[in-house]
């Protein structure tokens, strides 16, 4: 009897723990989830995935079954979850909806994953966001689509008609990006400076960095033309710290792949088209990932030892960790090799525990420059750390290499 009565008490608990979280709709055809949002008067919002999507795994696990998540979708929205991908073991739910995926991704033009979808209860499309975003950011994006003032669709329309204002191309500037229509930014980036009076603010400064920074945007060439008002709202040399990475990542960085054996002529192409930047940096930085993405290892070796020793501090651990690793399959003089263990042991001090391919690197080198049981116990504590399973047999057979002393590992 006392049993019973717990399970008794227990009973709503366990219904509001079921209940917690975004409520999808089940058991409905895309015509029948329309009519519903149109008879309840309430949006729709559509939640367009795939099984292989990373993003849209985190959104199902991390936010969707959230609380504060569930409350406010379920108060505002009908809510379909439609999968884009076909497996063989779908469920007889997932392939009755087949065709009206089809049907979605041709009338919404549907081209990334998680797409989500929100319509008006008349049918109209009024709002669009691609990616995976953490709650507290996601819901007051979804928000703005409750609103015909801040819709997406509506605002593009007063754009294209010419009669956006400075503060409404503001609002639809990100919005663009997080609608994966980032082909249009830069027109709206444009069209909102034609629109006011002086760009040196750190309001628009600020944007141009966002959303209008290739070398070829007008943005840019903003901030080219005037790097003393520009530095004079972010600080000295930020502008061509900005500039810089500009050159970097649209000019050099596709040259990588060239297949050229000469980076210097194509380094002085670059620099002639911006006489007025310091680009000795950028172009030094450069040169290592050419020589490195290349395999020209002669020229790769001494090119990173002399970055690194000057610009060391500055780099993204993700990027030190690649040139160790590098070095290690190049090298096998003990000094290059000294230096590539001291930035591998930077990774791992700084790193993230569970960042693996940090931990990767270091027991080899430690093993290459002769520290054995060092190497060892650092490799241990890398299968220690590691849950995967393939990648565990793996490092327990590159130890068991080490303790037999080896040369080449695997």
């Amino acid at each position: 009897m006392k049993y019973l009565i717990f399970l008794v008490m227990l009973f709503p608990l366990m219904v509001g723990a079921q209940e917690q979280g975004t409520r999808f709709e089940h058991g409905l055809s895309w015509e029948e989830v329309k009519n519903k949002a149109k008879k309840e008067n309430k949006y729709l919002f559509v939640d367009c995935f795939t099984t292989w999507c990373g993003p849209c795994k985190y959104m199902a696990r991390d936010v969707f079954p959230q609380e504060k998540v569930g409350n406010f979708f379920n108060k505002h929205f009908v809510n379909v979850k439609v999968q884009f991908d076909k497996k063989k073991d779908d469920s007889e739910e997932v392939k009755q909806w087949y065709a009206d995926a089809e049907k979605i991704a041709k009338e919404f033009n549907v081209k990334a994953y998680p797409t989500f979808l929100i319509i008006a209860p008349d049918g109209q499309l009024v709002h669009r966001i691609v990616g995976g975003i953490n709650a507290d950011a996601f819901i007051p994006m979804v928000e703005k689509a409750l609103n015909p003032e801040t819709q997406y669709y509506k605002l593009l329309k007063k754009y294209e008609a010419g009669t956006a204002s400075p503060e409404m191309l503001r609002e639809l500037i990100p919005m663009s990006v997080q609608a994966y229509e980032s082909d249009k930014t830069e027109k709206m980036v444009s069209a909102y400076l034609d629109k006011i009076e002086n760009p040196y603010t750190k309001e628009t400064l600020d944007l141009i960095a966002e959303y209008s920074g290739n070398v070829k945007s007008r943005g840019f060439q903003l901030i080219l033309a005037n790097q003393s008002k520009t530095d004079a709202v972010w600080g000295e040399g930020k502008s061509e710290i900005f500039l810089r990475n500009a050159i970097l990542r649209d000019e050099l960085t596709p040259l990588v792949a060239s297949g050229s054996k000469n980076p210097d002529s194509l380094i002085a192409v670059v620099t002639t088209r911006y006489p007025t930047i310091n680009l000795k940096k950028t172009t030094d930085f450069w040169a290592v990932q050419f020589y490195q993405k290349n395999r020209i290892w002669d020229k790769f070796k001494p090119a990173v030892l002399s970055y690194m020793k000057e610009n060391g501090s500055e780099l993204e651990l993700d990027i030190i960790n690649g040139f160790a690793a590098s070095m290690c399959e190049c090298s096998d003089n003990p000094t290059e090799l000294a230096s590539a263990l001291a930035w591998s042991k930077r990774c791992v001090v700084e790193g993230p525990e569970e960042k693996i391919i940090y931990r990767m690197i270091y027991p080899r080198l430690l093993y290459k420059v002769g520290n054995k049981e060092e190497a060892i116990a650092a490799q241990q504590k890398l299968i220690e750390i590691d849950s995967g399973e393939k990648s565990k047999a793996f490092h327990l057979a590159v130890l068991e290499q080490m303790k037999k002393g080896e040369k080449n590992l695997k």
